[in-house]
């Protein structure tokens, strides 16, 4: 008993001295860019930043790392393979798990430490759990998302788990080009080969158009998918299953007006004068035509561009995002040092008894 207690002691210090650790798992998705496995980069990277021990965990030991799209900043963080290791965690560490891996949340539900799930997509949320299984049942009661729409659904389908928002920041490396933008036209969808099957279309149903370029924005690193984009007089969006939609506001940061499909679930963040939205994805390449001829004949609204930069606005602060990731985390360390010391006090009396 006398041991079990020094063991509580020595948690509770840890927690209240910034000793614990904080485990982030994160997809390999082998160099190519992803904003989901930037947002929990960043979160990992701001607890660092404030004195917090991070961890980023990964499955195999060939893990290619981020720092060809983003910077090599971000690999300084510890970086850890599970495959073939006993991940050795204390009481008072935290892991945090992707949606998408639900598959490893049984190897990990009897380990000790407090455990959090990180949901950026609805639709990965049931990919490789169970059926009827929860987050819950698992051990993870605690979740973090981007947005008070995906919190809304979240709450709807785990209801037995905390849910806390911390939206994403738009990174600074977005910014208007201090020249006119080029006949290029920015597209980014989910799939590749919508991105193919859109432009080639485009190109077949209005031909005096080829002289406009697109620009598939898949595989480019952070600073040049800034500066590519900058550049741009359009920006198209395709994406059904998108939960925050990242490229249109980085778009709009850097004053390019969007034309885009509204995924399922409609983000907050859309609004009639801050791009052209449509509901049938047969009707974007008509109304990308009359952008361009309309933009040729400098008759777009300045309205759409003012609606642009005030909603861009609302996600360029990064130490708003530090501000509300170093709360939230204080208040899931707080609680556990709350409930290791009632533990401690009841066994302190138990043992004097």
């Amino acid at each position: 008993m006398s041991e079990f207690l020094s063991k509580l002691e020595v948690s509770i210090e840890n927690l209240k001295t910034k000793k614990a650790k904080f485990y982030f798992f994160v997809q390999d998705t082998k160099g190519n860019p992803r904003a989901s496995v930037k947002y929990i980069y960043d979160l990992a990277m701001t607890l660092k930043n404030n004195g917090y021990e991070s961890v980023i965990l990964h499955e195999k030991p060939d893990y290619f790392g981020v720092q060809d799209w983003l910077s090599s900043e971000y690999m300084e963080l510890p970086h850890i393979s599970v495959e073939g290791q006993n991940l050795q965690v204390s009481p008072e560490d935290v892991i945090l798990l992707p949606e998408i891996f639900g598959y490893i949340m049984p190897q990990i539900s009897n380990l000790p430490c407090f455990k959090v799930v990180i949901c950026q997509s609805y639709d990965y949320i049931f990919e490789t759990l169970q059926p009827g299984q929860t987050w819950s049942q698992l051990g993870f009661k605690k979740c973090i998302t981007t947005s008070e729409k995906m919190k809304e659904y979240v709450s709807s389908v785990m209801k037995q788990c905390s849910i806390d928002v911390i939206e994403p920041y738009i990174d600074s490396s977005f910014t208007k080009s201090k020249f006119p933008p080029k006949p290029t036209v920015a597209i980014h969808t989910r799939e590749q080969r919508d991105s193919i099957n859109f432009i080639k279309s485009f190109y077949v149903k209005f031909p005096q158009y080829r002289w406009i370029s697109f620009k598939d924005m898949r595989g480019l690193s952070q600073e040049q998918f800034a500066n590519s984009l900058k550049d741009c007089m359009l920006s198209i969006w395709i994406d059904e299953t998108s939960s925050f939609g990242t490229f249109p506001l980085e778009s709009m940061k850097c004053g390019v007006p969007v034309i885009g499909k509204v995924p399922k679930l409609i983000p907050s963040w859309i609004n009639e004068n801050n791009g052209i939205w449509l509901q049938d994805i047969l009707r974007v390449e008509d109304v990308v035509a009359d952008f361009i001829q309309n933009w040729m004949e400098d008759n777009i609204s300045p309205k759409l561009y003012q609606g642009c930069e005030e909603t861009a606005k609302l996600y360029e602060n990064e130490s708003q995002f530090t501000k509300n990731t170093v709360e939230m985390f204080e208040k899931i360390l707080n609680g556990r040092v709350q409930a290791f010391e009632e533990e401690l006090n009841k066994l302190q009396i138990e043992t004097n008894i």
